[in-house]
């Protein structure tokens, strides 16, 4: 592991800020904040340029998720089912704030990476695993992001290998140019790129009301018959709108920006104006697909991104259809850097490997050549690939982010409870209770995915047999957790006055929690299903390539 290296200009007690390139002036995109500036930020012109530097983790992080995954996710969803789906982005909301509030407290306040507080305060084999399930599914995410490349270049006739090449070297040129600010700034013109999906509903003008109803009314399209493949998608929606990966990214981001719980509130704020453009986003996706298929014979015939980009130019114009490619380009990049990135900073965390956007590629070679390892590797896995392939590896990498999402979201709460490392910043009763609640709803989506993926043919009834029983379970935990008085009373028992200026200590300063029998046993057996349910998923992949 590597030594903590304590700089003379963190204000207050030692804290375990890993290293001298994560404290200093925090320099976004849009603006900077001296180390030295304490001034209260009086009136709306300073809170607005105290907001402007600091706005970038949330916003990436959320529209990163909106990537090549996400358009054919969400074509899917209005090519097949129309906007009847629509609601499901509404319930993700609470969902997207609580799990990404809780990793970026864990970050200001504590000033370590996701996997080295895992690998720390869970041991080593809990460290390790979580970060191998990571980079296995960021290595297959990265490369559904470069598919997305690849069928936004064969819907604008460009050669699909120079078209990767292309934004492969983008991707790693990018993060090399040793300045934070700079990445920073390519990242957030991409994010604004996103945006391109706004005019695009406009120029195809699906049914405003209809869209409105269906957000806020929750529908399942089809009969019984259907629940199967309808759950599916629900699940699909929710695998690619919270990804394990999200956790780790931005993390490492808030550290690396160098923002310190005196700005909380700024990169909530951050936060909020990301998941407003993601949902803005996904619904305009789906909606505007929906209405380009709707009464033709594409209707429930989804087959990729490219195929909606055709349905878009078919009903609205050729215009239409090249600003939808586009913004699957943009998406696919902005996607691939924050991937590549979760990817480097959990390395680097758990090897003790320098790892930071300020410094140059001589100050942290291992860093950077992680980084660009795993962009130019999935660039050549795409471009070897054929198009059987990647259609399989797209399937499969959102059942293996359903499958281990359920675990990210277990460390992530027993973090946030864990008073040493997080003091007077640590989850509060009601925190505490909706984020139990969120692990029993992905712990069972994540039991049906798995079980349709297994069984293609699963009915209805198991489905209904499968959430009936974890209702149960869940019913019954709960109960003993309140009983238990678990889950905390109604109001805080914790003491946060002062807790702006307070940073977690050094890690080797911290006693290791005692395990108690009863999370030896949740533990355990979370981590028995997720071995089960790695296993049977890679053999039913194995399968399906050798039965075709």
């Amino acid at each position: 592991m590597a030594n903590v290296m304590l700089d003379p200009k963190v204000p207050g007690p030692r804290s375990a800020v890993l290293d001298d390139a994560h404290v200093g002036d925090i320099k976004g995109a849009l603006g900077t904040i001296k180390l030295d500036d304490s001034a209260p930020r009086q009136g709306l012109s300073a809170k607005l340029k105290t907001l402007l530097a600091i706005v970038g983790p949330g916003l990436i992080v959320m529209v990163g998720d909106n990537d090549a995954g996400a358009f054919s996710t969400y074509g899917q969803a209005g090519q097949n089912y129309g906007t009847q789906l629509l609601w499901t982005l509404l319930l993700l909301v609470p969902v997207l704030y609580v799990n990404q509030e809780m990793v970026l407290r864990l970050g200001a306040v504590t000033g370590v990476g996701h996997a080295r507080l895992i690998l720390e305060r869970f041991g080593k084999f809990w460290g390790a695993f979580s970060v191998i399930d990571l980079f296995l599914l960021n290595a297959l995410t990265l490369v559904t992001e470069f598919i997305g490349v690849t069928q936004a270049a064969s819907y604008l006739g460009l050669p699909k290998w120079l078209a990767v090449v292309l934004a492969a070297a983008v991707i790693i040129a990018s993060a090399f140019t040793g300045s934070f600010q700079r990445f920073e700034r390519v990242a957030v013109t991409l994010c604004v790129g996103s945006l391109l999906l706004v005019p695009i509903y406009f120029m195809v003008h699906p049914k405003t009301s209809q869209m409105a109803h269906d957000f806020v009314v929750p529908g399942m399209p089809g009969g019984a018959g259907e629940l199967a493949a309808v759950m599916l998608v629900i699940i699909s929606i929710v695998g690619t709108t919270v990804a394990p990966w999200q956790l780790f990214f931005q993390q490492s981001y808030v550290i690396d920006k160098r923002i310190t719980p005196r700005f909380m509130k700024y990169e909530k704020a951050d936060l909020w104006i990301g998941i407003v453009i993601v949902i803005v986003g996904a619904a305009a996706m789906m909606g505007f697909t929906a209405a380009a298929f709707a009464g033709t014979d594409g209707v429930g015939q989804f087959t990729d991104a490219a195929g909606v980009a055709k349905g878009i130019a078919d009903k609205a114009g050729e215009v239409a259809g090249v600003l939808f490619a586009i913004a699957l380009l943009d998406a696919a990049i902005i996607g691939a850097f924050a991937v590549s990135l979760s990817t480097a900073y959990a390395i680097g965390d758990v090897f003790g490997i320098k790892h930071s956007l300020h410094r140059g590629v001589k100050g942290a070679k291992g860093f950077y050549a992680i980084y660009a390892g795993v962009v130019v590797v999935a660039a050549v896995i795409t471009l070897l690939s054929t198009a059987y392939a990647q259609g399989l590896m797209t399937q499969f990498v959102q059942v293996l982010a359903g499958v281990l999402l359920p675990s990210a979201t277990v460390f992530l709460l027993l973090l946030c409870n864990d008073k040493a490392v997080l003091g007077p910043w640590v989850n509060g009763p009601k925190t505490n209770a909706f984020t139990a609640a969120v692990v029993g709803i992905l712990v069972t989506l994540s039991l049906i995915l798995t079980a349709s993926v297994v069984w293609p043919d699963i009915s209805s009834n198991a489905i209904l047999w499968i959430m009936a029983g974890c209702g149960v379970v869940g019913v019954l935990v709960t109960g003993y957790s309140f009983t238990a008085g678990r889950l905390g009373t109604k109001e805080d028992p914790i003491d946060r006055t002062g807790r702006e200026n307070w940073r977690m200590p050094p890690l080797e300063t911290l006693e290791r929690p005692v395990m108690s029998t009863a999370r030896k046993i949740g533990m355990g057996a979370l981590r028995t299903y997720l071995l089960i349910a790695m296993i049977m998923v890679i053999f039913k992949v194995v399968q399906t390539a050798l039965g075709h």
